[in-house]
């Protein structure tokens, strides 16, 4: 979710270059003596926001696990400067065959790097590189890259259909008098805005009015890493009448989950199952659902796709609905929460979207 390295954003983490992993340690040799294909994670922020770059670390977890990858994790923190001599290093040492990086703030980065290193692949997630190399980057059209994205609109279109059946059937216990419902997302970039789009297409779908959408971004120096920022916009959007509040900001929104125990009103997830991710019990309890971006699923299915040598570099994949890409958590907890009807209904809406008979509007 965090994107956009023309904006002065900065993703929270671990401040210094450290690495982790299945791989783990820095004896190269190692791996490639195992004959294993070896991936390398390099995250532009950290691991632990419990979201995004959580989700896509699970899924080449999983690579490694099912599929007989090794993975190592390269976390360059949240100070930017050290952004592109760490991606550079990353891509200089021989201890990968696979580089994995996401979002909008690094593509030039790879850009950059992946004609510099031909017999390596380099697979980047939430974003595309510019192919046509008309940006002075890609070289080599970046053959040697795959890049996949997300129709975040979709996922955001179900979340502001289901927010708006919800405060309509004062489905929501100690919000029934409520009509208005927030999104909080972290920044104003095109696939941020994404989200934004796509919620106030359903939420009108569904007979909500868009005045009725409160929305406010996180901004700064930290928009994606400001968990008290997060919690003060969303305590402003609850006591303004917001039954529910969404953030789309990766660690700023926990402060959102915050703020709804105190407020005692209701949130949705973002990019994980964060019902399943949260420790503590009463914000766990806030998340009527989570609105999946499937990172790692599809970064699995690259695994899959790369190990029978049928994985399509030199160009973008972007997945939707209809690829189980993005979608929304339907758990007990959902059941107990969100009526039967209410339940039907989004379950159309999603079908619709797939079937492409609902075009959801988009930012990009």
């Amino acid at each position: 979710m965090r994107h956009g390295r023309s904006a002065a954003l900065a993703v929270a983490g671990a401040l210094a270059l450290t690495a982790c992993g299945g791989s783990g340690g820095d004896d190269n040799s190692g791996a490639a003596a195992s004959g294993k294909p070896r991936i390398k994670l390099v995250i532009n922020g950290g691991l632990g926001d419990k979201s995004f770059f959580d989700s896509a670390y699970e899924g080449l977890k999983k690579a490694e696990k099912d599929l007989g990858y090794e993975l190592k994790v390269v976390e360059l923190g949240s100070d930017r400067t050290k952004w592109e001599p760490g991606f550079e290093d990353a891509a200089a040492a021989d201890d990968y065959d696979i580089l994995a990086a996401g979002t909008f703030e690094v593509t030039d980065y790879i850009g950059e790097l992946a004609p510099q290193y031909p017999d390596k692949k380099f697979w980047l997630f939430d974003a595309p590189v510019d192919y046509t190399g008309k940006n002075g980057t890609c070289s080599n059209k970046c053959e040697n890259v795959y890049s996949v994205t997300f129709k975040q609109n979709e996922g955001g279109y179900l979340a502001g259909f289901l927010a708006e059946k919800l405060v309509a059937g004062k489905s929501l216990k100690g919000a029934e008098s409520l009509k208005k419902v927030g999104v909080m997302p972290g920044v104003k970039i095109p696939v941020i805005d994404d989200f934004v789009v796509g919620f106030k297409a359903g939420f009108k779908d569904a007979g909500g009015k868009n005045s009725d959408v409160l929305v406010q971004y996180v901004g700064g120096d930290k928009p994606f890493g400001d968990p008290a920022k997060g919690k003060e916009i969303s305590t402003a959007m609850y006591g303004q009448g917001a039954a529910l509040v969404w953030p789309v900001a990766g660690l700023s929104g926990l402060g959102t989950f915050e703020s709804a125990v105190s407020a005692g009103r209701y949130t949705f997830g973002v990019d994980s199952d964060q019902y399943q991710t949260l420790t503590d019990q009463a914000q766990k309890n806030t998340v009527v659902t989570s609105i999946l971006k499937n990172v790692g699923n599809a970064l699995y299915k690259a695994a899959q796709d790369d190990k029978k040598d049928s994985l399509k570099y030199g160009a973008v994949d972007t997945v939707g609905l209809a690829d189980d890409a993005v979608g929304y958590v339907n758990d007990d907890h959902f059941k107990e929460l969100v009526p039967q009807k209410t339940r039907t209904a989004l379950q159309q809406a999603a079908d619709k979207v797939k079937s492409g008979s609902v075009t959801v509007p988009s930012a990009l």
